[in-house]
């Protein structure tokens, strides 16, 4: 591609997250330029289309089509048990304090189709927490939603996934929480007897209540600087103090205006707990 193909894709582009934003009214404008790009170029091929403006054309006029850029857009990589050193510092440093309240509201932002949800509520099942728990799974894909309440995942992935719950400090064998159900794993329906899947823009909806434990991981990677502060500030406001934020690997509240209002948990796993 030209460096002129280029620019002229650079304003279509531009173009595009304008009209989604007065159609539909999902910001994309202040996401990383280069990962959405590619996301971008991602939906154009899914769609069978040559040029970003062919896709504003059709996302514009057809609401299925806005649907599926929405889980192009929202779905990153994903496993159950992912960064299984976060699940295990869970375990440890953050359950003992979640079970010194009566209730536990915990939102994991950004939940995509839901494969670290599932991972979430088997620690607190295996913790003795889930049912004094509400977990609230937000996405803003009702695709992505769809997809994660079935708690279907292909079960060639578990013997991986496995193996991340093993060293997650999994207490039990991981198969006792799926069925197999003609190539795939059906995960046990009780395992959302304390969850609440629904449809929320980190972007541009406001917070919702206030959570003892909020998990927005990899996801703020995908922001520019000031969407990912304006992210922060909405994290900020739906934690107590003393609640816990775990963020993503690549992810952290340094350099950031909130820092000094956290103190560090643990480093590695980038889990903070607001003190002020």
């Amino acid at each position: 591609m030209t460096k002129r193909d280029n620019e002229l894709e650079d304003v279509e582009i531009k173009l595009f997250l304008e009209g989604v934003y007065q159609r539909y009214g999902y910001d994309f404008r202040d996401y990383a330029p280069a990962s959405l790009k590619r996301r971008i170029r991602k939906a154009m091929q899914d769609e069978g289309l040559e040029t970003v403006s062919a896709l504003q054309g059709k996302v514009l006029r057809d609401p299925a089509a806005m649907q599926r850029f929405l889980l192009t857009i929202s779905i990153d990589v994903t496993a159950m048990f992912r960064d299984p050193g976060c699940y295990r510092a869970i375990r440890e440093k953050v359950a003992p304090a979640l079970r010194t309240y009566p209730f536990i509201r915990i939102w994991h932002a950004g939940c995509a189709t839901g494969e670290e949800v599932y991972s979430l509520a088997i620690v607190l099942e295996e913790e003795g927490l889930l049912d004094k728990a509400r977990i609230y799974a937000t996405d803003m894909s009702q695709a992505a939603l769809v997809k994660a309440k079935e708690g279907i995942f292909p079960l060639e992935a578990m013997q991986d996934y496995t193996a991340n719950y093993l060293a997650a400090g999994g207490a039990h064998e991981f198969s006792e929480y799926y069925a197999a159900h003609y190539g795939n794993a059906r995960f046990r329906p009780e395992l959302q007897r304390s969850v609440v899947w629904a449809q929320h823009n980190l972007v541009t909806d406001a917070s919702f209540n206030e959570f003892h434990l909020i998990c927005c991981r990899n996801v703020l990677i995908y922001f520019n600087k000031s969407l990912s502060e304006h992210v922060h500030a909405l994290l900020y406001e739906s934690l107590p103090v003393l609640g816990f934020l775990v963020l993503g690997s690549k992810e952290s509240l340094r350099f950031t205006p909130l820092e000094d209002c956290y103190e560090t948990v643990d480093a590695k796993e980038k889990i903070y707990r607001k003190i002020k």
